[in-house]
């Protein structure tokens, strides 16, 4: 099984250069290089303070309220979120001014250079298919994943990611089970890859 569990505390803090928050990195792929951009990067941001977004040209992007009052996105027409609400998929090249609605947030990005992504808030007591190329799960509260073979326990703000998932059934359930959004699954499938693994 080729499974990763990268925790949020342990990924240094990026701060902007702009002052206005920070980012920690959790995962890119391919490993970062200046000769091969990566194609899939996964961070957790804190923002402080009102600004535009970083504009990513021919990235797609996956944005999530984790913590806090949300935030307002200036895309063709304003866009509130707020902790709970569903994963906001927008390009990256628009680079959007962000409003903190009250108070500083911490958020989760995803975002996919070619190919397939996805961002989706679990489901208490849904099963979830793993069937991208590789497949993962950011929690917000602590908690419990299997896909149905493997059970692994996971604290608070932690990546679990799986290069090569089985096609099979996902679930994870929080130990504080009243929580209404207590994770987000995550997936990507680079241009060249097929089911199950990278190429």
């Amino acid at each position: 099984m080729t499974l990763q569990i990268i925790r949020a505390q342990d990924c240094a803090p990026q701060p902007w250069r702009n002052g206005g928050g920070q980012t920690r990195e959790l995962l890119t792929w391919p490993p970062a290089d200046p000769a091969d951009p990566w194609q899939l990067r996964i961070s957790r941001a804190d923002i402080d303070s009102d600004g535009p977004f970083s504009a990513f040209p021919g990235v797609q992007r996956w944005f999530a309220v984790l913590q806090g009052a949300g935030v307002a996105l200036q895309l063709d027409s304003e866009r509130t979120l707020r902790a709970g609400d569903a994963p906001l998929c927008f390009d990256g090249a628009a680079a959007p001014g962000c409003r903190l609605l009250d108070g500083p947030t911490q958020d989760l990005n995803l975002m996919v250079r070619g190919g397939k992504g996805l961002m989706q808030a679990v489901q208490a007591d849904q099963a979830w298919c793993a069937s991208l190329a590789s497949c993962g799960l950011y929690t917000v509260h602590a908690g419990a994943w299997t896909d149905g073979t493997n059970t692994v326990q996971l604290s608070a703000h932690t990546l679990l990611w799986h290069a090569q998932p089985r096609s099979a059934s996902w679930r994870f359930a929080a130990t504080d089970g009243t929580r209404p959004i207590c994770a987000y699954w995550l997936g990507f499938s680079p241009q060249s890859a097929t089911i199950g693994g990278f190429l």
